[in-house]
């Protein structure tokens, strides 16, 4: 007899049979032969995929519907340096070569290295009869969590996915209890047994080691400790070329990728340089259009024919694609909220109407960028992952990386990379050096010059900030003094900060995403870090 889903609705606790059970190796045994193979393993996973390939130095392996690895081996045979694609996500792999033919890397599932709690609670909503909704969490909080959907139910079994990691749960319904399989494809990694529970979720509450650094900020420590900053992760000071100051919190640290929603828009600009670097196009002037697939040209009109790559960059293509402030039309198809939620995010962005000509005004939306990433993707002459990762990351020995994508497996530019803070610091010195790292051009000063120009003030943020391509100026007042910087923004608080005249960049990484702190960083950065670096 069937369960009736009304009498599972509420709260449910229990506990990870190993919390080290979303850590998965890759391996790649006999590389570069007829015989060679995908494994994939924990302590309960065994599992191989063949792969098929007439290419060694470029090869895709399919895992399942939702699932496959890309990589390129390297010219020296040591490295394989590769995407795993699970869900909405690109999690990047570095495999070393551990014989001739073998090579193995490690893939973070929940993003973080190690689960420090083996708690896991499920929370079913909805229910009645066959219907319902179960939104899984995790004791360990710094995993950014699931995007659940796909809700089924047979007799005592439901089933439901994460849209976000590719991971699909299977629970066996019982009297009192809820046996939980967490699956990667069809192999189990991980399981739990649920009761339910009135108790308050714990989630979080981890400490980070304390760091020793030049420069010294107790007052800004204890404000993060108590909460009068809460959700503050991360905070890193160089300045001449030092790291000058690390910390991290709630159990942060430096090998943890953190997700930098729309911080990572500034790298799509970057992206776009080195593009135009190469010669993939002449010129920031020519039409999306130029770039679209045959299936979009029909959208093409009078109005919107005049959206250039430049006005992409600079929010001001004139699309009623405004994610927010006073300008904001959530009934446009093109707002990130509605385009997300559709089947074809490209035809939604393009169907919205036009408030204004490009190149005219400025109102920030993340439609505009993503419209980019389509353009780049038919630029490129293979994938899109990959070359990101050869042109950029790679120069700047960044291998600990995760992209987001949208419902093609294209990299998402609207924002979702998921890089480790010394990683952003980084990126930040990138364009403090003018595009060079180390002594070697990664995109050209003249593309760093366009990109830093304040083009138009966004009239949908509340202080009007001036934008350069996908970048935000900022001015903060210390003392007499006047300083000027170039920001990466993130939602909940994620910023790169690059201030040219004290020759210094900040990150702050944070996870304020529904209080309203948000722009809690500006704080961190006007009232104890730029005093301590002009002095």
């Amino acid at each position: 007899m069937a369960q009736n889903m009304a009498d599972y609705n509420g709260a449910w606790e229990g506990t990870l049979s190993n919390p080290k059970s979303f850590q998965i190796e890759v391996s790649i045994h006999d590389f570069g032969t007829k015989e060679a193979t995908l494994e994939l393993s924990n302590e309960t996973l065994r599992a191989n995929f063949p792969i098929v390939s007439e290419n060694d130095s470029e090869f895709t392996i399919p895992i399942s519907e939702t699932q496959s690895f890309h990589g390129t081996c390297s010219e020296d045979k040591e490295t394989i340096s590769g995407f795993l694609k699970s869900g909405l996500l690109l999690y990047h792999i570095m495999l070393k070569r551990t014989t001739n033919t073998s090579y193995s890397g490690i893939w973070n599932l929940l993003m973080v290295e190690e689960l420090r709690s083996d708690k896991v609670y499920l929370s079913i909503e909805n229910g009645d009869q066959e219907t319902y909704q179960a939104y899984p969490f995790f004791g360990d909080d710094r995993f950014t969590g699931t995007w659940a959907y796909d809700f089924q139910k047979q007799q005592d079994t439901l089933s439901f996915s994460d849209f976000k990691t590719g991971v699909t749960f299977r629970g066996v319904l019982r009297e009192t209890e809820i046996t939980l399989e967490l699956f990667v494809d069809d192999y189990v990694i991980a399981t739990a047994t649920l009761s339910r529970t009135e108790a308050e979720w714990k989630r979080g509450g981890f400490t980070s080691e304390k760091r020793s650094s030049k420069l010294k900020f107790p007052e800004l420590e204890a404000l993060v400790v108590n909460d009068s900053f809460p959700n503050t992760h991360a905070i890193l000071v160089q300045q001449q070329g030092v790291l000058v100051y690390e910390q991290y919190f709630d159990g942060y640290h430096e090998n943890l990728p953190h997700d930098m929603r729309s911080a990572s828009k500034s790298i799509s600009s970057t992206l776009m340089g080195i593009a135009k670097d190469e010669g993939l196009y002449e010129s920031v002037d020519q039409s999306i259009f130029e770039f679209l697939p045959k299936e979009y040209q029909s959208y093409k009109n009078s109005e919107n024919a005049g959206i250039d790559l430049k006005s992409l960059l600079t929010m001001s293509s004139g699309l009623d694609a405004v994610d927010f402030g006073e300008n904001a039309n959530r009934a446009s198809p093109a707002t990130e909220e509605n385009y997300q939620q559709s089947a074809d995010w490209t035809a939604s962005v393009l169907q919205a109407e036009m408030l204004y000509p490009p190149n005219t005004h400025a109102n920030y939306g993340s439609a505009n960028p993503y419209l980019l990433g389509v353009a780049l993707d038919s630029m490129v002459p293979h994938s899109m992952a990959l070359y990101i990762d050869k042109t950029l990351f790679q120069p700047l020995g960044i291998t600990n990386y995760i992209v987001q994508t949208d419902l093609n497996g294209r990299p998402y530019f609207g924002g979702g990379m998921y890089l480790t803070p010394p990683d952003m610091l980084k990126y930040g010195t990138l364009y403090l050096n003018k595009g060079s790292w180390k002594g070697k051009r990664i995109v050209s000063e003249a593309w760093i010059e366009k990109s830093v120009t304040p083009y138009r003030a966004l009239e949908n943020t509340t202080k009007q900030n001036v934008y350069g391509y996908l970048w935000w100026h900022d001015i903060y007042k210390v003392g007499n003094q006047t300083i000027n910087t170039l920001e990466a923004r993130g939602a909940g608080g994620q910023y790169i900060v690059v201030i040219p005249e004290l020759d210094a960049v900040v990150v702050i990484t944070s996870g304020n995403f529904r209080n309203g702190r948000g722009q809690q960083p500006e704080k961190i950065l006007a009232n104890f870090l730029l005093p301590k670096l002009v002095d």
